[in-house]
């Protein structure tokens, strides 16, 4: 207690000297540079946000257990979810003061039933969901209030390595606190691309960010929104100054999905991507270098079938913009209306092509997003089976909640429960609302029944 003590009387002492020694407005003929109205401009629609929720804690399995028979005989008691409460803070961002929209991070407010919303000047509100989007990990809540500050979105396509940066948002429940850096790199995904269905293409700062600035702001110095505050790399779950942020034009483009029908209606290609793509793989192909997005399969009726793409193209741009990689062209698509045409540039047999696409339905070709259907099912890619008896598993990420589970490539889902699902959207239909169910699958001869939850 006494080492406590000496250390905040040292911290008062130390924090009375700064307030008495100001600075000097100049040094010579040399204005003294200060970040102090930026932060007086961007704070203001900086908000703390304060979540309560129930969730539901699956008991530890025990295989025999798990054996109807067994717990018939021994007359074992049956273990269901336990439910416990929970709190956590987050940050968000007003974006429009006249409407009450605030952007977020989906995570921030999962399995919230109550989101309270504190502002610069104290002032807490009650925030609905507007929508919300897991895959890019967006979510747009609205209160009702005046006199609301928001921040103007910048066009994070101008950002670059080495602009100078301010984190603002409530690291452990530190309300309104500032860090600095600077943008350390652009188009991060590699160490968040184990999910298929995400859609990430982060901005890496070495700003510091702490757990509580989830949703909060990164600000150029013109005060304006170039990212929102996601994730950090650490070993120790503090900042070790390497930060990722959700570009603003990115939350630009599912915030408007959001608002105008409460969730992203993303489009489709209609193709799958290899997960490697190595400038072996890409000399093999009669090309230089390996900067683009393979093509592994094409799926029939598609967008992509229709526009003449072909196994074994590289596609590497879309309307004009290069297209790095796979995640490049996921998040592009991803981000694209249903109905509007796209340019794409691909590479064939060592030359390149032209061709133009009209980006479909997800649901007219059979093709989901798992994690859309349900989170225990994140990291499979799923179509309709060609017998239109089920529901295929095309691919499943490693380590995923897919995996998990027990779900391998070329499964057929058959049902869910007692209820039989002949496709896709009979599957969505099946889990709606549902947290554990039994799964049946076809697994090659096999008719396979595990729980899942």
């Amino acid at each position: 207690m006494k080492h406590l003590l000496g250390f905040f009387c040292a911290a008062v002492l130390v924090i009375g000297g700064t307030a008495s020694a100001q600075l000097p407005a100049k040094v010579g003929e040399t204005p003294v540079p200060s970040l102090a109205p930026i932060v007086k401009k961007a704070a203001p629609a900086v908000v703390n946000i304060a979540t309560r929720g129930t969730v539901r804690e699956q008991r530890p399995r025990n295989p025999l257990l798990e054996d109807p028979f067994f717990r018939r005989f021994f007359d074992a008691p049956e273990f269901a979810p336990r439910e416990r409460q929970f709190q956590s803070a987050g940050s968000g961002v007003i974006v429009d003061a006249k409407n009450g929209y605030i952007i977020t991070n989906a995570h921030v407010i999962e399995n919230a039933d109550e989101i309270t919303v504190t502002l610069l000047d104290d002032r807490q509100l009650k925030a609905k969901i507007v929508g919300r989007d897991k895959p890019s990990d967006i979510a747009v809540l609205q209160v009702e209030a005046k006199n609301l500050v928001q921040m103007p979105l910048a066009d994070s396509s101008k950002a670059e390595v080495g602009d100078f940066v301010l984190a603002i948002g409530n690291p452990f429940a530190l309300s309104h606190t500032v860090t600095s850096g600077i943008i350390s790199a652009l188009g991060r995904t590699e160490r968040f691309s184990t999910n298929p269905e995400s859609y990430q293409d982060f901005i890496q700062t070495d700003a510091p960010i702490n757990p509580g600035n989830s949703g909060g702001a990164l600000v150029n110095l013109s005060g304006e929104l170039v990212g929102i505050n996601t994730a950090i790399f650490s070993g120790t779950g503090g900042n070790i100054g390497i930060g990722f942020a959700i570009p603003s034009n990115m939350v630009k483009a599912v915030m408007t999905h959001l608002i105008q029908y409460g969730e992203v209606k993303r489009g489709m290609l209609g193709v799958q991507l290899a997960n490697q793509f190595t400038p072996e793989i890409a000399e093999s192909l009669g090309l230089d270098s390996a900067r683009g997005a393979l093509v592994s399969q094409v799926i029939e009726n598609s967008a992509a079938e229709k526009a003449g793409i072909k196994a074994g193209d590289v596609i590497t741009s879309i309307n004009g913009n290069p297209i790095a990689n796979a995640a490049d062209l996921r998040n592009a698509i991803g981000l694209l209306r249903i109905g509007e045409k796209v340019e794409l540039g691909l590479m064939r047999d060592g030359k390149p092509r032209r061709v133009t696409a009209v980006i479909g339905e997800r649901d007219s070709t059979g093709a989901a997003g798992a994690a859309e259907i349900h989170p225990a099912l994140e990291g499979a890619s799923l179509t309709n089976a060609e017998d239109g008896r089920g529901v295929l598993v095309e691919n499943v990420a490693e380590g995923s909640p897919a995996a998990r589970n027990g779900l391998r490539p070329n499964d057929v889902i058959l049902a869910i429960g007692r209820v039989r699902v002949q496709n896709v959207q009979q599957l969505r239909a099946a889990l709606r609302n549902t947290n554990a169910f039994a799964i049946t699958i076809r697994r090659g001869n096999a008719t396979l029944v595990f729980p899942i939850g």
